[in-house]
């Protein structure tokens, strides 16, 4: 049998095809591999977290609905549409905001 292509045109363009798909999956794995090295080094350490209490005291039975930290206090927003902001180092109550 004989293995020979019968068109010189269609060879170059086989062999051309070829090269373009090795091209591209090189330039697919390179980004890949870039893509997780940015996610490696760009995600904080766990030593960068900001510190959030162990237990929070909520006055008048008030339920949490969200949290949210300040550098010096935080938030919780209350199921009867209240904010109430806290101190961080003592939790003691700075402000209320009510919702309307």
């Amino acid at each position: 049998m004989d293995d020979t292509p019968h068109n010189t045109a269609e060879a170059r363009g086989l062999t051309f095809l070829r090269r373009l798909v090795t091209v591209l999956t090189a330039t697919m794995i390179a980004g890949l591999v870039i893509l997780i090295a940015l996610f490696v080094t760009r995600f904080p350490d766990a030593s960068d977290a900001v510190p959030l209490p162990d237990s929070i005291a909520l006055p008048d039975d008030a339920r949490a609905t969200a949290f949210t930290r300040g550098p010096d206090w935080f938030a919780v927003v209350t199921e009867d549409e209240r904010i109430l902001i806290l101190d961080a180092e003592t939790g003691a109550l700075r402000q209320t905001v009510t919702v309307e």
